[in-house]
Formats: structure tokens, C-alpha cells, sequence
């Protein structure tokens, strides 16, 4: 196990849930949708930052209307799950994915993370393994590190993420704004017609997180190593990423883990920004069906 993983959050409570929340051991509340046949194969969905779940509806909405059951929850602190104050790490992040699986007892899962939502997925498999899975997808995910280290050169340099922290605190909800309306979907690109919708809706997704943990996440998505994570990949993978990507620059992001992960699958989308699900979602519903379906 890598050391970064190697201390497991404390766990006291009694793993309980309702039609939607689950409360973890540790007293926080995680909301999650459950959609299509119970019958269906699973797919479990996991979203990036700021985001929360509905973030995945219209994926979730293809795979449910094609016989899948689709769970997908909102991260501790973001969307409708509780504010915790500590915890707000890939870690605990993963082991609430873990208490969500176990609870609902799936398995044979088809499990995928956006952005955050990959480094989600990758440290899901670094604590817990892959008894219950058997497919595992990156889309525009973080992995295998963000951050440039004497080890990882190619990443982004702190200043971009202490950006990012400082312009959180200062206004979050016109970092959001800003995001959204520029290189989330790479609508400062020349020729780009934004979408209102889009914009909006990626703010209010973000404004319903807390300040505290969304804060705190812009490191564990940037800091967090997740290279002996993806050492542990033993199901087919597919790894989606946009060749324009301004947000997880494909070099230091999908093409680095696909290195790493043994018999990837790596389809990348030209000129497709990094929220590449919504703008190109025809063509990713198609591949994301097809691999689920293979």
C-alpha cells in the first residue's frame, strides 16, 4: 500500500443509509442518486471539483436508458453531503466511495471518475482493491500527480495551485464563474460559443459545496501522488482525455497514467477541453457505452 494511503481514517460509527444518504462510520452524510434497473450492471460515477453529482446526469441519464444501474454521489462536502471540517482528503474520499459500494452491495462494477473524481477512483483501488470491479474509466482525470515534483517535472508549478486557493478566498463564486466561462470548457477559445446553461450550472454546483472543503480539495486533486494507485489497475481500463485540455494537460495527465497502467485503453478527443463529457458528449456517451458494453 503507498504511504500516502497507509493511515485509514478513524472509523467509530455504524455504516447506515436511507433511499438516498449514506452516513459513513465517521458521522458524514453522503448523498448519492440511483438510477436505472437494479438488475443492470453497475456504474458506480465519480465527479470532479467543484462539482457534485449532477454534474454526471447526462451520462448517467445514456447508460441508465441503455440497462446499466448508475449510482453516483456527491463527495463529502460538496453538493448535498455534509460539511466536515477535517477530512477533506483522497483518503477519506475513497473510503466513503468504499462504504457507498459495500452498502449497496454492488459489484461487477464499471467504475469511473472525472477530474477529481479519477484520482477518487485510483485511490478507491491504491485502499480497497478491485474485488468489486470490473472495469475501471479516467475522463480528464488528475492522475497521476498534478503537481511538479523533482519527480514529476512535467507537472504544474504550486503557483498555479496557490492561485487557485488565493482567488477561492478572495471570490469563489467569480473563480467559478471565471472557470466555467473559460478553460473548464474552453470557451476562451477563439470561435467558442458559450453556453449559458453550462456556465450556470457549474456555479451553482460549486457554490452548493462548502467553502472549507472545496478549499481544501484544490490540494488533495493537485498534491495527491497517485502513481502506486495506478501501479494496482488489474481490470481493463479506459482512459479518455482531450488533446486541448487546458485545466489537466494531457502529457502530465492522460498520457502519463496510460504509461503507467497496465493494457490502457487511451482515446483522446482533438481540440476537446477538459469538461469534454458535455461538450462532446455524443461522441463520449458512444465510447463510455461501447467499453461498458464490451
Amino acid at each position: 500500500m503507498p504511504a500516502a494511503a497507509s493511515a485509514a481514517p478513524a472509523a467509530a460509527g455504524k455504516v447506515h443509509k436511507t433511499a438516498s444518504i449514506l452516513t459513513t462510520r465517521d458521522n458524514v452524510e453522503i448523498y448519492y442518486k440511483d438510477w436505472g434497473p437494479r438488475s443492470g450492471q453497475p456504474v458506480v460515477l465519480c465527479h470532479g471539483w467543484p462539482l457534485n453529482a449532477d454534474s454526471w446526469e447526462s451520462a448517467a441519464f445514456h447508460l441508465a436508458s441503455n440497462g446499466f444501474r448508475v449510482v453516483f454521489h456527491d463527495r463529502r462536502g460538496h453538493g448535498r453531503s455534509s460539511q466536515p471540517w477535517d477530512g477533506n482528503d483522497m483518503d477519506h474520499y475513497a473510503d466513503d466511495l468504499a462504504q457507498l459500494i459495500e452498502a449497496l452491495d454492488l459489484n461487477n462494477i464499471i467504475l469511473a471518475g472525472f477530474s477529481t473524481g479519477g484520482g477518487e477512483v485510483a485511490r478507491y483501488v491504491g485502499r480497497h482493491g478491485t474485488k468489486r470491479v470490473a472495469k475501471l474509466a479516467l475522463v480528464s482525470a488528475v492522475t497521476p500527480l498534478m503537481l511538479k515534483t523533482d519527480t514529476n517535472p512535467g507537472g504544474l508549478p504550486i503557483e498555479v495551485f496557490d492561485g487557485i486557493r488565493s482567488a477561492s478566498v478572495a471570490n469563489r463564486g467569480q473563480l467559478y464563474l471565471d472557470f466555467a466561462s473559460g478553460p473548464f470548457y474552453n470557451y476562451n477559445r477563439p470561435g467558442a460559443k458559450p453556453s449559458q446553461g453550462l456556465i450556470l450550472a457549474f456555479y451553482n454546483q460549486g457554490m452548493q459545496g462548502g467553502h472549507k472543503n472545496t478549499y481544501d480539495s484544490i490540494a488533495a486533486f493537485s498534491a495527491t501522488d497517485f502513481r502506486e494507485d495506478l501501479k494496482k489497475f488489474d481490470k481493463p481500463t479506459l482512459i479518455v482525455h482531450g488533446e486541448d485540455d487546458q485545466v489537466v494537460p494531457i502529457d502530465a495527465a492522460g498520457r502519463a497514467a496510460a504509461k503507467i497502467v497496465k493494457n490502457a485503453k487511451l482515446v483522446t478527443y482533438p481540440g476537446a477541453p477538459h469538461g469534454l463529457h458535455e461538450t462532446h458528449k455524443e461522441q463520449f456517451h458512444k465510447d463510455f457505452l461501447a467499453f461498458a458494453k464490451s
